[in-house]
């Protein structure tokens, strides 16, 4: 089981530097479909499988995207001043979001997390401004739009456990971002959502009877540990490519590896 964590902490390093997701999009799936194989559907785990997934992908985003942002920040490709506007709303919509989670079922967090996914590939196929080259320039919000904004990527990457990048990074590109730059400004925008969402998680969760010691409330500290040190070394590795993939590829990768998700989650439970 470790070892297939290890490889996955990779993946998920590598799509979070070059695609801002944050590792969710690959670990919710893979440790929902880990536990369920281990501990099976009716343990205690496995009654909670869903959360547990969702909060231990939550609390690998605040070291993730923490070295992403960094990474990216060397090769000044974040927008800071389009970032920080954003930070202290989404802050506060994942304490909503986490906290609608733990108090939904793990079946209704996953077909929320199935329906967000298709609506995100359908709206980002059907609709212009996705798919098409862009320049690196964010046209700006208002700040009334920025605080509903900010506020709803919060809340619905904390109740899913994907961090910003499912929202932030088609926000971008249809206010003129390159994939590179939306990409970038997507990791720290999932650093607030993932501190408040983990602590959230943490704290509401902390006396769960059926999950044992190696939990804090629902992250299991053991697979976050794995998917850590995993990440690192994805991070490393894809850190070389940033900039160096041409922006319509880098569209249609991300749509693609949104798809592939979507299917395991829709097919595997």
């Amino acid at each position: 089981m470790y070892s297939v964590l290890l490889l996955c902490g990779g993946v998920a390093g590598v799509t979070t530097v070059l695609f801002g997701f944050g590792g969710g999009f690959v670990v919710v799936p893979l440790l929902y479909t880990l536990l369920i194989a281990v501990h099976g559907p009716n343990s205690g785990i496995g009654q909670a499988v869903m959360h547990i997934a969702v909060a231990t992908s939550t609390a690998l985003m605040v070291f993730a995207a923490s070295l992403s942002t960094w990474r990216h920040h060397q090769r000044q490709t974040v927008q800071w001043q389009l970032v920080r506007p954003l930070v202290g709303y989404i802050a506060v919509g994942a304490v909503l979001g986490a906290a609608a989670a733990v108090s939904l079922s793990g079946e209704w967090v996953r077909w929320a997390f199935i329906g967000y996914l298709a609506l995100t590939i359908v709206d980002a196929i059907l609709r212009p401004g996705f798919l098409h080259q862009s320049g690196s320039d964010v046209r700006p919000m208002r700040r009334g739009v920025t605080a509903m904004t900010g506020t709803l990527i919060g809340a619905v990457a904390a109740l899913l456990g994907v961090g910003g990048s499912v929202m932030t990074v088609p926000l971008m590109r249809r206010r003129g971002a390159s994939m590179t730059a939306a990409t970038a400004m997507a990791n720290p925008l999932s650093l607030p959502m993932a501190v408040s969402g983990t602590a959230t998680y943490v704290l509401l969760s902390a006396n769960h009877p059926a999950l044992g010691g190696w939990y804090a409330g629902y992250v299991d500290l053991r697979a976050l540990l794995v998917l850590a040190v995993g990440s690192w070394l994805g991070i490393r590795l894809a850190s070389t490519w940033i900039g160096r993939i041409p922006d319509r590829m880098h569209a249609r990768v991300y749509l693609l590896l949104l798809t592939m998700v979507l299917v395991v989650m829709a097919f595997v439970h």
